[in-house]
């Protein structure tokens, strides 16, 4: 009872945040926009509703675009998840995103594999390169201690001016008007699940798939335990004779599986050909989304679809209205705000764990007396 009490509370203590930030990006919308309800309208509404003069319609299209918004924030989701289940504040997701899309996209292009195995290969592929980079961090902070946040923020940036090179110098198809590289063979896209414009692929099965892969390996291995246990206690967690060096290496090293195999999936199945210029932007996402989810892969992908949501939603407003759409952003920094703060209805909190306790122990006094009535 008091671990279902203590999940209702997170629950509803993340829906007051949420609640509190769209009220602070409301708050802004009025004052600035010469529209605000108009503004407000598309926000809340857009997304998922067309504005006819009959009234209201539900937009299946937009549900699905979505979705399909989804699918690499899933994968660093995840990734940031279980990196921070171990308190490692690894931010390399971005780069190892980009990466993975770019590595991904070669193996689509180049490996000439006329099968259904072609997309499973490149994604397969990217992820292996994913971890391959994310050991940069994870061994310099167990051999040299150096910061993980430090190191794979850096990395961010090394990573996208390495791919930024080859693109322009290696693989860049000339006859086209901006530099990309030459078209994903067909056998190595990924299909539509349904074919109606919205890239909505077979790549939101995979992700889904994950998060219960994932959850398993958190909650029921040895190996995720060890990680949640390096997390809250790291000290106790190295008395008790757990390998905390290896844990926290495999915990980065999963995130950058993880993050490699979301932007390969991303690039097979939204795009022709590689074409990013710049950071795309998951890898924070995903921050946003683990801290959301508070670090439990199952609720990783309603923290998703918030997110996915709010920037279809941000887009409608900037379109139909005055106000930009880096709202998006006042929203993301004002939810943060709210669930980094400890003493966020931290009184609420005390209540209820004073109240489960105080239950435990009337129930443990009855059992007591039952057992010595059941003794007389």
């Amino acid at each position: 009872m008091s671990n279902r009490r203590l999940l209702v509370f997170n629950i509803l203590r993340g829906v007051a945040a949420i609640m509190l930030a769209l009220a602070v990006a409301a708050v802004f919308i009025f004052l600035t926009s010469k529209e605000p309800l108009t503004a407000m309208k598309y926000l809340l509404l857009g997304p998922l509703v067309s504005f006819k003069a009959t009234g209201l319609v539900f937009n299946s299209t937009g549900l699905f675009t979505i979705l399909a918004a989804m699918i690499p924030t899933i994968f660093t989701g995840l990734a940031v998840c279980v990196m921070f289940s171990a308190n490692q504040f690894n931010l390399a997701g971005e780069g190892v995103v980009m990466l993975g899309g770019f590595v991904g996209a070669l193996c689509g292009i180049y490996l000439k594999i006329n099968s259904p195995l072609h997309p499973v290969v490149c994604v397969l592929v990217a992820a292996a390169v994913g971890g391959v980079i994310m050991l940069i961090p994870a061994l310099l902070k167990v051999k040299l201690g150096a910061s993980e946040m430090v190191t794979s923020l850096m990395l961010n940036y090394i990573i996208m001016f390495v791919v930024l090179h080859f693109l322009n110098y290696n693989f860049a198809d000339r006859t086209k008007g901006s530099t990309q590289t030459y078209p994903i063979l067909d056998t190595a896209r990924i299909p539509e699940i349904i074919a109606n414009g919205t890239k909505l692929t077979w790549g939101f099965v995979i992700a889904i798939i994950f998060v219960v892969l994932v959850a398993l390996f958190m909650y029921r291995t040895k190996w995720g335990y060890a990680i949640r246990m390096i997390g809250i206690n790291q000290s106790f967690a190295k008395y008790s004779g757990m390998q905390v060096g290896a844990m926290i290496v495999l915990s980065q090293v999963i995130g950058g599986v993880l993050s490699g195999m979301g932007g390969s999936i991303e690039v097979l199945g939204r795009f022709n050909s590689f074409l990013w210029k710049e950071l795309p932007g998951y890898g924070w996402a995903g921050i946003t989304i683990a801290i959301l989810a508070k670090n439990n892969p199952i609720f990783v992908p309603f923290a998703a679809f918030f997110i996915a949501y709010l920037n279809k939603g941000c887009q409608q407003m900037a379109t139909y209205s005055d106000v930009p759409s880096e709202m998006i952003d006042i929203i993301q920094a004002a939810i943060f705000l709210f669930f980094a703060a400890e003493q966020f209805l931290a009184k609420y909190r005390q209540k209820i764990v004073v109240k489960n306790t105080q239950m435990d122990l009337a129930n443990q006094a009855k059992a007591a007396a039952n057992a010595e009535g059941g003794s007389h």
